[in-house]
């Protein structure tokens, strides 16, 4: 939690300890609901407004009206940050159908429960910065997963199977091409070039991502959406991964493999540069 653990719950700021949610609640009993993770820089939330129109677009996946409006949004999420101290955090947001007797059908007339709250932003670890292992395994999420829904189970399934193997990650694979990370999305090299799986039903359209897409044209360094098989990852000069909480970690092995020679590589060290002089121009107000 944030130093000063205040939360936002249905239009109230209150400290963590007080925030209660009714055991009726639909995101409670049927995981019912969508979320978002926002970075924030000095004090100022990371892309904003992407944000927000993936909270949109998750939200009308689910049939559900966003019930603030953007404007709203960014007023409830600076009080927030000013509340829990400002400078580097990460913003927890979550929106479920609200309380209601527990059945399949919707509501007619429930009111969304809304939630939000920050946690300090660590700085990235040693160890990934020197390269992760990651291993390959089947996706065995649902076909929506462009939604970033709260059910978050096979995720965490997925993930944790990875850790028990001794890797930090798993890559997931569906009918043999890749489509993301349990709580990442991917990147590869291949003599020079940069591919990332393109957007889809199939994975969570990363903000982390996109930027990272950005800042390789911008640089000119060959970079395109398309597909990637488990085979071609594995026999990639470079592997990496990317989320708003770990920005561009380097993959160094794959199922035991290495990855090239096993380090992380150039070009992941020129962008993983890009990213951060990016960032430190973002909390002194020069990008937006």
């Amino acid at each position: 939690m944030g130093t000063r653990d205040i939360v936002f719950l249905n239009g109230e700021f209150l400290p963590a300890a007080e925030a209660k949610v009714s055991v009726l609640d639909r995101g409670f009993l049927f995981g019912d609901g969508v979320y978002e993770v926002i970075p924030v820089y000095g004090g100022r939330p990371f892309r904003l407004e992407a944000h927000l129109l993936r909270l949109d677009q998750s939200l009308t996946e689910i049939r559900l009206a966003n019930p603030l409006t953007h404007r709203r949004w960014e007023d409830v999420l600076t009080d927030l940050i000013t509340r829990n101290g400002a400078g580097d955090q990460s913003l927890y947001l979550q929106v479920t159908r609200g309380v209601a007797a527990r059945e399949h059908a919707f509501p007619l007339h429930a009111l969304p429960t809304v939630f939000a709250m920050s946690q300090p932003q660590l700085p990235p670890e040693p160890s990934a910065q020197a390269g992760v292992k990651a291993i390959t395994v089947e996706d065995i999420r649902w076909a929506h997963c462009h939604v970033k829904a709260i059910t978050l189970l096979p995720n965490v399934l997925l993930h944790q199977q990875a850790l028990d193997s001794g890797a930090a990650e798993a890559i997931l694979v569906r009918e043999g091409e890749v489509t993301e990370g349990a709580a990442s999305n991917v990147f590869m090299v291949t003599r020079g070039h940069v591919v990332t799986p393109p957007k889809s039903h199939l994975l969570l359209p990363g903000i982390t991502r996109d930027v990272v897409v950005e800042l390789c044209t911008e640089a000119g360094i060959p970079c395109s959406e398309s597909k990637i098989t488990v085979d071609a990852l594995r026999r990639a000069d470079e592997v990496w991964l990317t989320s708003s909480n770990k920005d561009v970690v380097p993959v160094t092995h794959v199922d035991g493999l290495p990855v090239g020679n096993g380090r992380p590589g150039p070009l992941w060290a020129q962008v993983s540069d890009l990213y951060r002089a990016y960032k430190d121009a973002f909390r002194r107000g020069e990008v937006h």
